[in-house]
């Protein structure tokens, strides 16, 4: 079997191309790998800094929610206090109002 220069030439010129072209590849893929890598252990460190920003954040709100919440507790029971005297007071009046019950009926001719 006889194979020309050029056809040999092609050949030879294709396995080239394709052996560059997956090499190429092969070595774009591990620096996006390796590129990841880094962003994940980036993000990682963050997020772990984060955390404890965001813990100590978190107890400072719940610390002046429960302080305003408190505030609120003692102003509202001071108000229903106020309006427990003030029903009082309304059952005294009305019982003025409508005077003693009698307990004796008196016939009168």
């Amino acid at each position: 079997m006889f194979v020309s220069a050029e056809t040999l030439t092609i050949v030879l010129s294709a396995v080239g191309l394709l052996l560059t072209l997956a090499t190429i590849m092969f070595a774009g893929f591990a620096w996006c790998i390796r590129r990841i890598d880094g962003v994940e252990r980036s993000l990682a460190a963050r997020i772990d800094g984060g955390d404890d920003k965001l813990g100590a954040r978190i107890d400072g709100v719940e610390e002046r929610l429960g302080a305003r919440i408190d505030g609120v507790e003692e102003r509202l029971g001071a108000r229903i206090d106020g309006v427990a005297a003030d029903v009082i007071e309304l059952k005294v009046a009305v019982a003025r109002l409508e005077g003693p019950q009698r307990h004796l009926i008196v016939a009168s001719r």
